[in-house]
C-alpha cells in the first residue's frame, strides 16, 4: 500500500521589510509564532504588535482591573525578548470582542500607521483543526485583520481615518495566519526557538494560573513539540507554520 503523501510547506517570503502582528490577547503570539518573529527582527525587519484586548479576563484569580495592567506589562516584556519594541493595545473588552466595523476600523488604522507588507494574525476559524473550539475573540480579531488589510487601502470605507491624517495604505501583500489547520508556508524556528521560550516565559503569571507544571518545562515542551511537528513538513528543521493568504 502506498504511504499517504505529506504536503510539504513552502518557505515564507523574504522580500519584505515591515510586518504588523494583530491578535486578540497578550500571549497569543508567544503560543504561535514568536520564534519566527525573533528570526525576522534578527534579519533587520521591523515587526510591531497590535493587541485587541489587555487580557484582563484571562486569569480567574485576578480581577480585571488588576489583571489587565499586569498582562500588558508581561506582553511588552515578552515582545522585547524577540526584538519587538512597539506594542499597542486597542482596548476592546477581553472575552467579548465583537467582529464588526469598529474592530475593522481600529485595525485598519493600525495598518495605515505602520504600513506593513505582511500582516500576521491568529486562526480565525471556528475550531483548531476540527478537534477543539476556538474562542470568539480569536475568530473576531483574525477575521477583522483579514478584512482590515483591504480596508486600509480604501479611502472611502473609513473616511474619518483620512481626516485623522491616516492616508490609505494598499501595500499589504500577504496575511499570514498562525495556528491554521491548513498551513501552506513555514519559517525556520531554529535560531529563534530559545528566545521564543523566553518570550512565553514572560507571561509567567498567566502560565502559573494555567498549569501546575514548572513554567520553563511547560513553555519549552509546548513550543519545541509544535516546532518539531511542523518541521516534519519543512525539511526536518524546527519551524513555525502559517497559512499565507495573498492580497
Amino acid at each position: 500500500m502506498t504511504e499517504p503523501t505529506i504536503t510539504q510547506l513552502q518557505p515564507m517570503p523574504e522580500d519584505w521589510g515591515r510586518a504588523l502582528a494583530v491578535v486578540a490577547h497578550p500571549d497569543d503570539l508567544e503560543y504561535g509564532c514568536s520564534a519566527a518573529i525573533a528570526a525576522w527582527t534578527d534579519a533587520g525587519r521591523e515587526v510591531a504588535y497590535v493587541v485587541a484586548t489587555r487580557g484582563e479576563a484571562g486569569i480567574d484569580t485576578l480581577a480585571p482591573a488588576e489583571c489587565g495592567p499586569l498582562r500588558e506589562r508581561e506582553q511588552r516584556a515578552s515582545a522585547a525578548v524577540v526584538g519587538v519594541s512597539t506594542v499597542e493595545f486597542l482596548d476592546h473588552r477581553d472575552g467579548v470582542v465583537e467582529y464588526g466595523p469598529a474592530l475593522r476600523r481600529d485595525i485598519a488604522a493600525a495598518i495605515r500607521r505602520h504600513r506593513p507588507e505582511l500582516v500576521i494574525t491568529l486562526n480565525h476559524r471556528d475550531t483548531w483543526g476540527g478537534v477543539a473550539w476556538n474562542t470568539p475573540d480569536h475568530v473576531a480579531v483574525g477575521r477583522a485583520a483579514l478584512d482590515a488589510a483591504g480596508d486600509a487601502g480604501n479611502r472611502w470605507i473609513f473616511p474619518e481615518l483620512v481626516e485623522q491624517g491616516l492616508q490609505p495604505w494598499n501595500g499589504v501583500r500577504w496575511v499570514a495566519v498562525a495556528g491554521s489547520a491548513t498551513p501552506t508556508h513555514a519559517a525556520d524556528a531554529s535560531a529563534g526557538l530559545e528566545r521564543a521560550v523566553g518570550s512565553l516565559l514572560e507571561h509567567r503569571t498567566y502560565i502559573e494560573a494555567l498549569t501546575d507544571e514548572e513554567p520553563e518545562k511547560y513553555a519549552r515542551g509546548f513550543l519545541t513539540g509544535v516546532a518539531n511537528s511542523v518541521g516534519e513538513r519543512f525539511g526536518g528543521r524546527p519551524a513555525v507554520a502559517f497559512e499565507l493568504i495573498g492580497r
